[in-house]
């Protein structure tokens, strides 16, 4: 994928591109600029572009806890799915993770994707909880990588 190209998030063009990404993927967790700049502060964030075209982002949460569990998220807009754009935004996630000293990886997906639950499963995620924030309706899956894939 030569045209590819992920690159950290940093100023408010890229970030508002991330928070669109992030937006359009999981609506019931849509933020603001200022949700995304408090986050960027924490996270690492990176977008995935085609050409000039933002095509996904990704979220690397820091490994936290006596079992070093860092969260990698990876989302492409569904347009511009099927074409290996998560698997890069994945895979260069699980490697900053792994630089961070995780030691074990998580992922969380909107119950309805479909698409990212077979991604996460297709990788070796394994489904470990299902619950519903409180307040809210919808349906959230986090997923542990198995240990052998870590």
């Amino acid at each position: 994928m030569p045209d590819l190209r992920i690159q950290p998030v940093d100023g408010d063009v890229v970030l508002e591109e991330w928070r669109h990404v992030h937006n359009v993927i999981v609506p019931p967790a849509a933020m603001g600029i200022d949700e995304v700049r408090e986050r960027a502060g924490r996270y690492r964030l990176e977008n995935a572009y085609l050409g000039e075209m933002v095509v996904g982002c990704s979220t690397v949460r820091p490994p936290e806890g006596e079992g070093a569990v860092a969260t990698v998220i990876a989302r492409v807009l569904p347009e511009y799915r099927g074409r290996g754009f998560g698997a890069a935004l994945y895979e260069k996630g699980l490697r900053c993770a792994h630089e961070l000293g995780a030691r074990v990886v998580e992922t969380c997906v909107l119950a309805v994707n479909e698409d990212g639950l077979r991604f996460a499963g297709a990788r070796g995620f394994v489904e470990v909880e299902r619950y519903v924030l409180d307040g809210e309706t919808d349906v959230w899956v986090d997923l542990r990588l198995a240990p052998s894939q870590v």
